[in-house]
């Protein structure tokens, strides 16, 4: 077997940490930015303060936006997978010919921009109390976000045999309800996860749904940023890394515990143990 050269390893390697690099940039900005006390005539910033947190805290809407905004993320990736799940293995499993139609579906909110998402459903929807309501509000994320949903059950369930473990759950008397929750999403469970963390970030980092539809009605965290931004720049930077930094620590709680459901699975006995006793 050959060794691979210096020079391939190397170039390898300059080409991932130029990525790294690329993406942690702006992150790393921010973090300084929120904290720098002046920073236009140096490469890096000549003080730094916690003033603009503490103005941040501070500001009569923070708490109230922010509760708004986990609200809706969190409403929202409940009903998605309320929605996809079902939808997916019920495909899958009696309407397989409908399958092409339905990622046909799923491609349609890409190709729709968020202001004609958000103007139609302001339109559609003009009885109380769904007008410009946090229910309307709830509705549009849903669909918005619904291909990355959508996407990573897909790929789950692609991934495993469906139809055989229906039969062994059918064959041991289970209905529906009990395949679906205790045999097929065990089994789709990081699918599941991943199209979540997706629904939660993208819907915790929306602006322009939320400003149409509700507007200051149902204030969200990312207008209270946007609003900063024209009063504050290190406030609206501050506020930026917290929306991160929460955005990140709720992901890796997230990924935590799937790892360890993960785990606890492995470390189960198979059936395979049993036969015979």
């Amino acid at each position: 077997m050959k060794t691979p050269t210096k020079g391939p390893v190397f170039l390898r390697f300059l080409i991932v940490s130029l990525f790294v690099f690329y993406m942690l940039l702006p992150i790393v900005a921010t973090y300084l930015f929120s904290l720098a006390t002046r920073w236009d005539r140096s490469i890096m910033p000549e003080g730094y303060t916690w003033e603009a947190y503490q103005t941040a805290f501070n500001l009569s809407y923070f708490r109230i936006t922010l509760k708004n905004s986990l609200i809706l993320s969190i409403a929202s990736c409940l009903v998605s997978f309320i929605i996809i799940v079902p939808t997916v293995y019920l495909t899958q499993i009696n309407f397989r010919k409908f399958r092409p139609l339905l990622d046909l579906l799923m491609i349609i909110p890409f190709a729709i921009p968020t202001v004609v998402l958000a103007l139609s459903y302001v339109r559609v929807y003009t009885f109380q109390p769904i007008t410009r309501s946090p229910f309307l509000l709830i509705m549009a994320t849903v669909v918005y976000t619904m291909p990355f949903m959508y996407r990573s059950v897909s790929n789950s369930v692609d991934a495993v045999d469906i139809s055989v473990l229906t039969e062994a759950s059918q064959s041991l008397g289970g209905d529906l309800w009990n395949t679906l929750t205790k045999v097929i999403m065990p089994n789709i469970y990081p699918g599941i996860l991943s199209g979540m963390l997706l629904v939660f970030a993208t819907v915790f980092a929306d602006f322009t749904l939320a400003k149409l539809i509700t507007g200051a009605h149902f204030k969200t965290f990312p207008m209270l940023l946007v609003e900063q931004t024209q009063i504050d720049g290190n406030v609206a930077a501050a506020l930026s890394v917290i929306s991160f930094t929460l955005a990140w620590g709720i992901s890796m709680v997230l990924l935590w515990f799937s790892s360890k459901a993960s785990k606890s699975k492995k470390a189960q006995p198979s059936d395979k143990a049993y036969i015979g006793k």
